[in-house]
């Protein structure tokens, strides 16, 4: 498909961008944490996708291209925005809340899913930026860190030293939402959340990880930080990936637009 869409195929191009959107709406949506500005960033990011495809010579993968460009329009619509709070709308609010939730399993959990949702989605917002945009890429869109590093355009170890700080930030918000209840660390406890999120990443040896598992195993508050950072980084990956019809139909209509006046390229 992305060598017709290289040579000008229209509607393999369309194809190829619609597969996309979703993922980049919902990380345009949990960075820029507001409605019209995830709209913005993806109609710009598949635009721009659009004009320059036949440039793409897959030195990198389609996504990490993809997420590139969003991040860029991500970044111009903060700039944008930042004399203008009002505009900004909080992730605690209910319905941008409801467009990254996972759909509640029964009517009976609607009420406790919904407050987990909006927990983590507020503990998410109020991670700074830079630790916002790796956790989201890394965890909530399943790039590899090597991936996240070429979007970011910074070293894999900063990623990974982002990435840790922000999963122990967001677990710390969210375990009690969880119901997990955490026993006091005890002084000769290593920091295990740190530990067993470079465990995650491949990042410590099999004598390091098998200390550490059978540290856990005899210690009830480390193995709980351990199951809450892991159900958090499994929820991170739940959030619903639906584009609202109205904005598919807008960028829908922007794209044809934009395509119809590369008519001598495209077909």
């Amino acid at each position: 498909m992305l060598d017709a869409c290289r040579a000008g195929d229209r509607a393999a191009l369309e194809r190829l961008l619609e597969r996309y959107q979703p993922r980049i709406y919902r990380f345009g949506l949990r960075m820029c944490r507001d409605r019209e500005e995830a709209s913005d960033v993806l109609q710009e990011t598949l635009i721009a996708a659009a004009r320059t495809v036949r440039d793409f010579r897959g030195a990198s993968s389609l996504s990490t291209w993809l997420y590139t460009i969003a991040r860029s329009f991500c970044i111009k619509e903060h700039r944008r925005s930042k004399f203008a709070p009002g505009h900004e709308e909080s992730l605690d609010d209910t319905s941008v809340s409801r467009d990254l939730a996972s759909t509640a399993p029964s009517p009976e959990a609607a009420s406790a899913e919904a407050e987990i949702a909006h927990a983590l989605s507020s503990a998410i917002s109020e991670l700074e930026p830079m630790y916002r945009e790796v956790l989201l890429l890394r965890d909530g869109e399943g790039l590899t860190a090597p991936e996240v590093a070429e979007v970011l355009g910074i070293s894999i170890h900063a990623v990974k030293s982002r990435l840790h700080r922000a999963r122990g930030a967001v677990r710390a918000i969210l375990a009690p939402k969880l119901g997990i209840v955490e026993a006091p660390r005890a002084a000769a406890c290593p920091d295990i959340v740190e530990l067993f999120s470079r465990h995650l990443e491949g990042d410590i040896s099999a004598t390091v990880c098998a200390d550490m598992e059978l540290h856990v195993a005899g210690c009830a508050a480390c193995r709980s930080r351990c199951d809450s950072l892991r159900e958090v980084l499994g929820r991170c990956r739940t959030a619903t990936d639906a584009v609202p019809e109205a904005v598919q139909r807008d960028v829908r209509h922007a794209l044809h637009e934009s395509l119809s006046r590369m008519s001598p390229h495209v077909r």
